[in-house]
């Protein structure tokens, strides 16, 4: 018979990566919660519609897409952000502002699969729905910087603002500006210098390249002359300033000219080579193209596998193992005491096996840190045989003495 194998581009993950992950996955939560971010989540397929009308139908190829029964176009989501909108236009327009949400899902992309990108991948994602300053974007970037530097990757966060860039693109026609938001996004400088001296813009195009390399606001602004934008531009680096908040100005990030409203923001990290970035988000306005008005917003998703391909392999405390051997006669409590022990928080373990106490050991000793040794004689008198299997010692303790003993030898 043929080995059924698992889709390409997907993955199954073992008891040790699947710990790992959700370690990080709850240094995220618990960074997002003590913010005030609360969870939330949304269907694996929507309407093919909520993804094409605003990227278009050109997005379809690189989707899951399919009919169902009643003849309705579906897609399983490439991304959180549309389904997150939809959601808050069906359900949480009069919920009281600012909406603080975020959201751990996977997303589903059909493309080439290579390092650190996937078919079916996670994000953890965060929106910031109904606030309109530059205290509402700080805290957001904040947030962002918090939740990396927990992940224990090595990264450096850049935040830059649209405006920069759409200064200096105004006086292009629509269809130049498309072409050069190509070559910026994708920070294409070669192809960006060929295609502006076609048109005969080479000093535009020195501009949007000094521009790129700035790493400071008075640089920026005199490439780009004094933009409406600039007292809330000033703010809000002012504000993370102030906050000590570890950041690169770039007012090259050229990331959805056409999707973005002002301020943008990415983190890039090690060990990925050039797919190297984790996290991107910005500010946007929306809502009024899933039939909501529109609404100041604010947002990042993270990357999650990228997260996990630059972390590698980080040792971890695993927790203890309690096994548990009996005889026949031991076996009614045996089960009370490996109640207990779970009662206690401690993880533990019956040998299944059924065959001799000796036997019993040898299995419980592949992965147990400590024995349970649960005989007739410990079953009469209450009490049970804690073997550390660590050091060969033993001793007969009450059930409550044992669980302080293997609580106590529990990693600080």
């Amino acid at each position: 018979m043929t080995m059924i194998q698992k889709p390409r581009g997907t993955r199954d993950f073992l008891p040790d990566e699947m710990e790992q992950r959700r370690e990080v996955e709850g240094f995220m939560r618990r960074i997002a919660g003590t913010w005030g971010y609360r969870e939330i989540c949304t269907p694996e397929f929507e309407e093919l519609e909520l993804f094409t009308i605003r990227s278009g139908e050109g997005i379809v190829g690189e989707m899951y897409v399919f009919e169902d029964k009643g003849g309705r176009m579906m897609a399983l989501r490439p991304e959180l952000t549309a389904p997150v909108l939809r959601m808050y236009v069906n359900e949480g327009r009069t919920l009281a502002k600012p909406l603080r949400w975020y959201y751990f899902a996977d997303c589903f992309r059909y493309e080439r699969p290579q390092k650190g990108r996937y078919r079916q991948f996670w994000q953890f994602g965060v929106e910031q729905i109904g606030a309109d300053s530059a205290l509402a974007e700080a805290e957001v970037i904040m947030m962002a910087g918090e939740m990396l530097a927990a992940s224990g990757i090595s990264f450096s966060l850049h935040v830059g603002h649209l405006a920069f860039m759409r200064s200096l693109l105004s006086g292009l026609e629509p269809g130049d500006q498309k072409k050069a938001r190509m070559f910026l996004d994708k920070k294409d400088n070669q192809g960006l210098e060929g295609y502006f001296a076609s048109i005969g813009q080479e000093d535009l195009a020195s501009s949007l390249t000094s521009l790129a390399g700035c790493r400071d606001l008075p640089s920026a602004f005199s490439l780009t002359g004094d933009i409406p934008e600039k007292d809330r531009i000033c703010e809000l680096f002012s504000i993370l300033d102030a906050a000590g908040t570890r950041y690169e100005l770039d007012p090259g990030i050229a990331r959805g000219l056409d999707y973005y409203s002002g301020m943008v923001f990415e983190a890039y990290a090690e060990n990925l080579g050039a797919e190297n970035q984790v996290l991107g988000g910005g500010t946007y306005r929306l809502a009024h193209l899933f039939g909501g008005e529109e609404t100041p917003s604010c947002g990042f998703a993270v990357g999650f596998d990228r997260v996990m391909v630059s972390r590698g392999e980080k040792s971890r405390q695993a927790a203890l193992v309690v096994g548990i051997a009996s005889t026949p006669e031991g076996l009614e409590y045996a089960l009370a005491a490996a109640s207990r022990f779970r009662e206690a928080g401690l993880r533990t373990e019956l040998a299944l096996s059924g065959k001799s106490l000796g036997q019993q050991l040898s299995i419980v000793a592949r992965s147990a840190d400590f024995a349970l040794i649960i005989g007739k004689r410990e079953s009469d008198e209450g009490m049970v045989t804690l073997k550390d299997l660590r050091s060969g010692a033993q001793k007969i303790l009450a059930l409550d003495d044992a669980i302080a003993e293997v609580k106590g030898s529990e990693p600080r």
